[in-house]
């Protein structure tokens, strides 16, 4: 898998519970000292502080990124999960730490790795490899993933999980959900606790790295015959519930493509987004983290090679025909059919003062999808037409309503494959796509 970002440096995982609680509240701790000197200078200066902005000044939000980097973990998943992939419409501040986050991959040195390593596999492991590399091929929240040759021939990613990760996920969880309430980033009336608990229940799926070996069969057997992917083979003979070990695919960053031509940007763009449609109407299953890492292009086969199925998630039948109420009402342009499906989805209250303006914003998306035969995703007036309006929602004080959480993880993955095909700059017969599904 070439083309990977640079990985910092080997920084060793905090495991202990104390050590990581100490180590969330020494950044609180340091983030108090510079507000309170910030918000004395003010004052004495004659102004009123602006606690916000005082906050997530530069050198809070490096000791914010820096701290989630080196704790990795649930620390490190609960800031990338807040950002949804979807930099563009997020504060400021936390685009920032985010930014951060993506470009500090720190990885376990050599002998935490080892020590990770004999606690799952026998004694003797080592004989069983004609190569391991000690230094990762890609680093990420939970886990690292090193590239190797078994001695019967097969060339190897192995995926291993970070020491004393799934102990941690419960208290950082909840020290990190106090950082953001402290941080002002969340409106104050706006309840955190079921998006918490939500983080941590996946937080735990995902550090069960047999149950993600379960989700790539499943996937490998859904997919069975659609030649446009790849997807690992699953080893179990290799994997435990801290080690998730498949067959190495060689591909390149899928944002690489943005350079070849059309047609080829297209067809993976297409793909993706048929495949996207298919796990929520046919499969009722969907892989709902839609980074950009968790895809790569092989350019040998013309295939787009399909990583990571932790995220994996069952949906409700109801979210799903939620979505294709809301399909066939936006493609008709039936406002009546859209507002009652928007609140059966409870995306609107019903009720709220901020319901038109919600509502407006899906009516924009489906006239700029319903207006043309193929949509350019390389046009950006629609997003951002979308941001300002958001923003000014936000200013006026808007408050989401709790939102069922498998419609959030759908907007995540929808978000998701829309900055893909952005990224991409393709130009798709969306309209046609989606009719296939609303019917």
């Amino acid at each position: 898998m070439t083309g990977r970002k640079p990985l910092s440096r080997p920084v060793a995982v905090p495991t202990g519970r104390l050590v990581r609680i100490a180590g969330l509240g020494g950044m609180s701790v340091g983030i108090a000292g510079n507000v309170a000197a910030q918000a004395l200078g003010q004052v004495r200066r004659g102004s009123r502080p602006d606690m916000r902005s005082l906050l997530m000044t530069p050198d809070n939000i490096r000791r914010v990124a820096d701290q989630l980097a080196r704790m990795r973990g649930a620390a490190l998943k609960v800031g990338q999960l807040m950002s949804m992939d979807a930099g563009d419409v997020l504060p400021p501040e936390l685009a920032d730490i985010m930014a951060r986050l993506r470009d500090q991959a720190h990885f376990m040195p050599p002998k935490q790795l080892q020590q990770v390593l004999n606690r799952n596999w026998k004694p003797d492991w080592l004989q069983s490899f004609q190569t391991f590399n000690v230094r990762p091929i890609a680093a990420a929240s939970i886990g690292q993933v090193h590239r190797a040759t078994l001695k019967d021939g097969r060339d190897v990613a192995i995926k291993v999980q970070y020491p004393g990760i799934a102990r941690s996920i419960d208290s950082d969880v909840a020290n990190v959900a106090a950082l953001v309430r402290m941080s002002g980033l969340v409106p104050r009336n706006f309840d955190l606790n079921p998006y918490v608990e939500e983080a941590r229940s996946q937080l735990h799926e995902e550090t069960d790295y047999e149950k993600e070996g379960a989700h790539l069969r499943q996937f490998t057997d859904l997919l069975d015959g659609a030649d446009q992917f790849e997807i690992p083979s699953f080893y179990a003979d290799w994997s435990t519930p801290e080690i998730l070990t498949m067959s190495f695919l060689e591909g390149l960053p899928i944002e690489t493509l943005s350079d070849v031509p059309s047609d080829a940007r297209n067809h993976v763009a297409q793909a993706l987004i048929e495949l996207t449609l298919k796990e929520v109407f046919e499969f009722g299953v969907t892989q709902s983290d839609p980074n950009f890492a968790n895809y790569r292009y092989n350019p040998v086969t013309g295939k787009t090679i399909l990583l990571d199925f932790g995220a994996t998630r069952t949906l409700d039948s109801s979210s799903i025909d939620g979505y294709r109420r809301l399909l066939r009402a936006g493609l008709k342009e039936d406002c009546e059919g859209l507002r009652d499906a928007a609140v059966q989805m409870k995306i609107i209250e019903g009720d709220s003062a901020f319901d038109t303006q919600i509502l407006g914003m899906i009516r924009s998306v489906f006239g700029a999808i319903v207006s043309r035969e193929e949509f350019n995703f390389a046009d950006r007036s629609l997003a951002e037409q979308l941001h300002r309006e958001g923003v000014a929602l936000a200013e006026a004080g808007y408050v989401p309503p709790q939102i069922p959480m498998d419609i959030l993880y759908l907007q995540r993955k929808f978000g998701g494959m829309f900055l893909l095909a952005t990224r991409l700059k393709a130009k798709l017969p969306l309209r046609s796509l989606l009719t296939q599904c609303a019917n």
